[in-house]
């Protein structure tokens, strides 16, 4: 199986437009030796081969969509009536992120 390797870590920052100090190629490489063991102790399941992947956690899961009805809803300027600060049809936060 091919290991990822420090070069490679590099290879794929320089591709995303980004550089990781040694620091963090070396943590990037040990978080990919985890994930590398638990792919290897999963493949020692046995008939692990032969087992179909799920597309959902549950076996019975079953999408059933309602039809879609247009309903009237609340006059836009009764919601802004609501808000301490507008900007035209939008509401005006506190900056919560430097």
């Amino acid at each position: 199986m091919n290991r990822f390797t420090k070069e490679m870590v590099d290879d794929y920052a320089a591709k995303l437009l980004f550089e990781l100090t040694p620091e963090e190629n070396k943590m990037v490489l040990d978080e990919f030796e985890i994930i590398d063991r638990s792919c290897d102790a999963v493949n020692t399941i046995p008939g692990i081969s032969g087992v179909e992947p799920m597309t959902h956690c549950l076996d019975d899961f079953v999408v059933e969509l309602r039809e879609d009805i247009a309903e009237p809803s609340v006059d836009i300027e009764d919601l802004l009536r609501n808000a301490d600060e507008t900007n035209g049809r939008e509401i005006e936060l506190p900056k919560v992120v430097d």
